[in-house]
């Protein structure tokens, strides 16, 4: 597949062939509804904790007599029936953690990816450099190449003057390549890419990979 390369002005100044194994993969949404739920879920810290009768402070002697009184019967003030009492079947701590083979992981995010090529979301630039941390010359970027949307930015290592000037930006947001995954590209219309973080991708999930999980599976 041939796409676009642009420069930072927002002109293109050559076209790239780029993996078929990661930017042309079909579309399965079951997969990457897994990967999105369980991304979600293993960011659950999972602390929430309340307190049964027990473990309530408070008297456990009965509050009034059983008979005579016109009332209905009562016992401990901790019952979950009153106000201040415990919770019954209240959350406690626990992990949410989900598993996920390794290829179905490798699968979904290549789905993703593909999907933003697919659909013209995916745009290449020749490099993404800056020599000082400066908001408005990302915003001056993102202008010239048109990208009035949110946008993940991706690129090969951190760029911390990048990462700088991106990071007041609404709807903006910066990343290294190896750390893509399927949330954020679902979060965000636009993917732009250093064409170093193209390269990096490719060999992280392109065909080299492919090759290695064949002979190792022999």
């Amino acid at each position: 597949m041939q796409v676009p390369v642009y420069s930072l002005a927002g002109e293109v100044v050559k076209h790239i062939e780029i993996s078929n194994e990661v930017f042309a993969t079909p579309f399965n949404q079951a997969v990457v509804h897994q990967a999105m739920v369980r991304q979600r879920a293993n960011a659950r810290q999972g602390t929430a904790s309340t307190k049964t009768r027990s473990q309530v402070a408070g008297s456990a002697a009965k509050m009034f007599r059983q008979k005579h009184t016109g009332l209905a019967r009562a016992g401990s003030k901790r019952s979950p029936l009153r106000r201040g009492g415990g919770i019954t079947f209240g959350p406690k701590p626990r992990s949410y953690r989900q598993a996920m083979p390794k290829k179905m992981r490798r699968l979904a995010l290549r789905c993703v990816l593909s999907a933003k090529a697919g659909d013209g979301e995916l745009m290449v630039l020749e490099q993404l450099k800056l020599d000082e941390p400066k908001t408005k010359e990302i915003v001056r970027i993102l202008a010239a190449l048109g990208v009035d949307s949110s946008a993940l930015i991706a690129t090969a290592e951190p760029e911390e003057n990048v990462v700088k000037s991106a990071r007041n930006l609404a709807g903006i947001k910066t990343i290294p390549a190896n750390l893509l995954n399927v949330i954020d590209l679902l979060s965000y219309k636009m993917l732009l890419m250093t064409e170093t973080a193209v390269r990096k991708v490719e060999q992280l999930w392109g065909k080299s990979y492919l090759e290695g999980e064949s002979s190792a599976s022999l």
